[in-house]
C-alpha cells in the first residue's frame, strides 16, 4: 500500500484511489499521480502544488495548509517521499544487503574496491555512486552521488530483479541531511574521513559531521577510520557493532610495514587472528586507507582475508582517481577528482614521493560552492607542487575570474611560479607544452567528469581527449 504506515488520513479514503505514479517534480505529474511538495535550495515544491492538481495529481503531500482538497499535511515531506517511493517499488531494499560508504574523500574508490571483492567471492553486486550506477557489469548513468528516493528505489528494484545480493552505495552528506535514504537498514556503514567541503550547504563542520553520522544510526556494523580527527565524535553514542581501522593507533585492524611505490602500495593487514599481505595497484597513503576500508568491510561481511586480498590484486584502478593518462612521452599525466584541500594535498604528496623532476598541478574551484576552501587550496598547491596552473572548474553562475582571485589569495608569499589561464582547455594545452623529461602533471578537480558547467550551459570537456590532442600537436 502506497500510504502504508505514513500518517493518519483524517477520514479521507485515500486507499480507494488508483495511484498511477509518485513524484516530487511538478513537471512529471500526470493523471492519478501523488505530488510531494519538497522545499529545496532553489525552489519550493509547495509553490507548484496547484499546477500539479491542474495537471491531474490526485494527492498533494505538503508541510503546510495549501487550501487544496487533495492535500495531506505532514511534518516532513522528504521523509514521507522516501517512504512512499520505497512502498511504490514494494520495498526492494529489504531484499538486499546494503552497504553505505560516507566521508569527504575516498567514497568512490572504496565502493569499487568492495564491489570487486564481493564479486570475486561469488556475489552479484549493485553499485550506486558518483561516476556511474552499476548492476553487475551493466552500467546506468548517474546524475547525483546519491540519487533521489524514487530513482534510488528504482535501482534497488532492478538489482533485486537481476539477482543481486549486495547493494553498495555512496552516501553523500546532502542525501543524508535531506532524508533521501531515511528508513533504509544497512548491513554495514563505512566512514572514510571528514575534511572541509560542502560548507556552502552545511555552514559548519559540526553540521557536516552530524549529517554523516545519520548513516551510522541506520546500520548493524560500522567500519570506522579512527585515524581521522572526527572519528571519536562520530563513534560517540552509537549502538551498532563498531569495527575500527588504523595505520598507527590501536584498532581492530591495522596496517603494518607500509611500502609506497610509484604506482602501488603494499602492507600487512593485521588483526588478533591473522596477518594478510596486501598489494594495491594505486599509489599513495590514501590508497592504504581506501583499501583498508574495503577489506575490513568485506571481512566483517564474512569474506576471508585471502579472498579479499586476491580480489584487490585484479583491480587496475578507478576512472578519475589517480588515473595515469597514456602519453608515450618521457613525462607523466595524472587525472584526479581532488576538489578539496585534503584531496589536493593527498594526491600531490603521493606523487611528490615518486617524482624525479617537477611536480606540476593544474586546478580550479567550483562556482556556487564553499568559497572558504579556495584560498586554502591555493596554499596547498604552492606548498606541495613546483609549478601551479590555476584555471576554471565548473564555475557555474559565478565569474570564473573572481573564483581564481579567491584561489590566488592563498598563493601569496611564495616564489614558486603560478600561472593563471582561465580557459581549462587552454590551461591543459599549456601544461603539456611546458612538460620536461620526468615531470609529473596532475590535472585535479574533474576526475571522471566529461563536462564543464558554465554560466550559460554545460559543454563537453573530457581531459583525456584534451591531453591526447595536445600531445598530437607537440
Amino acid at each position: 500500500m502506497l500510504f502504508k504506515e505514513l500518517y493518519s488520513f483524517d477520514n479521507k479514503n485515500f486507499d480507494s484511489l488508483e495511484i498511477s505514479g509518485v513524484t516530487c517534480d511538478s513537471r512529471k505529474v500526470k493523471k492519478g499521480f501523488v505530488f510531494v511538495c519538497i522545499n529545496g535550495s532553489l525552489s519550493d515544491g509547495h509553490e507548484f502544488a496547484k499546477s500539479a492538481v491542474e495537471n491531474g495529481a490526485s494527492v498533494i503531500i505538503c508541510e503546510r495548509d495549501l487550501g487544496l482538497k487533495e492535500q495531506i499535511i505532514v511534518e516532513n515531506t522528504r521523509f514521507v517521499y522516501a517512504k512512499m517511493c520505497a512502498n511504490w517499488f514494494h520495498n526492494p531494499a529489504d531484499s538486499l544487503k546494503l552497504i553505505g560508504v560516507t566521508g569527504t574523500n575516498g567514497k568512490t574508490s572504496v565502493t569499487y574496491m568492495l564491489k570487486r571483492i564481493l564479486e570475486h567471492a561469488g556475489y552479484k553486486v549493485g553499485l550506486i555512486g558518483t561516476i556511474q550506477n552499476m548492476i553487475g557489469d551493466k552500467v546506468i548513468a548517474a546524475k547525483n552521488t546519491t540519487p533521489d528516493a524514487y530513482e534510488l528505489n528504482s535501482l534497488f528494484s532492478l538489482m533485486v530483479a537481476e539477482g543481486c545480493t549486495y547493494a553498495i552505495m555512496e552516501a553523500s552528506s546532502h542525501a543524508l541531511d535531506q532524508n533521501r535514504i531515511s528508513e533504509l537498514n544497512f548491513e554495514t556503514a563505512v566512514f572514510t574521513n571528514l575534511t572541509q567541503d560542502h560548507l556552502d550547504y552545511h555552514i559548519t563542520m559540526e553540521n557536516y559531521l552530524s549529517a554523516k553520522k545519520k548513516l551510522f544510526y541506520m546500520c548493524k556494523n560500522a567500519v570506522i577510520n579512527i585515524d581521522d580527527e572526527y572519528s571519536a565524535e562520530l563513534i560517540k553514542d552509537l549502538d551498532c557493532n563498531i569495527v575500527s581501522l588504523s595505520t598507527g593507533n590501536d584498532a581492530t585492524y591495522s596496517a603494518k610495514g607500509i611500502n609506497y611505490h610509484p604506482a602501488s602500495v603494499e602492507y600487512e593487514l593485521v588483526s588478533d587472528s591473522f596477518i594478510q599481505h596486501i598489494k594495491v595497484k594505486t599509489g599513495g597513503k590514501f590508497t592504504v586507507y581506501n583499501s583498508m576500508c574495503s577489506l575490513v568491510t568485506a571481512i566483517t561481511l564474512g569474506i576471508s582475508p585471502e579472498t579479499a586480498a586476491n580480489a584487490l590484486l585484479t583491480l587496475e584502478g578507478v576512472k578519475g582517481r589517480a588515473e595515469v593518462v597514456p602519453t608515450d612521452r618521457d613525462f607523466t599525466v595524472i587525472i584526479d577528482y581532488a576538489h578539496t584541500p585534503d584531496g589536493l594535498k593527498n594526491i600531490l604528496s603521493t606523487f611528490r614521493e615518486c617524482q624525479s623532476n617537477r611536480l606540476i598541478v593544474l586546478f580550479g574551484c567550483g562556482g556556487d560552492r564553499d568559497k572558504r576552501k579556495r584560498a586554502i587550496m591555493g596554499k596547498v598547491a604552492v606548498y606541495n607542487a613546483d609549478y601551479v596552473i590555476v584555471t576554471s572548474d565548473n564555475p557555474r553562475s559565478e565569474d570564473p575570474s573572481a573564483i581564481i582571485e579567491d584561489i590566488l589569495e592563498g598563493t601569496q608569499g611564495t616564489n614558486k611560479p603560478v600561472k593563471v589561464i582561465e580557459n581549462r582547455i587552454e590551461a591543459i594545452n599549456y601544461a603539456i607544452s611546458i612538460a620536461q623529461k620526468d615531470d609529473i602533471i596532475v590535472l585535479a578537480g574533474k576526475g571522471h567528469e566529461t563536462y564543464q558547467i558554465l554560466k550559460d550551459g554545460t559543454i563537453h570537456l573530457d581531459e583525456r581527449e584534451v591531453v591526447k590532442e595536445a600531445l598530437e600537436r607537440l
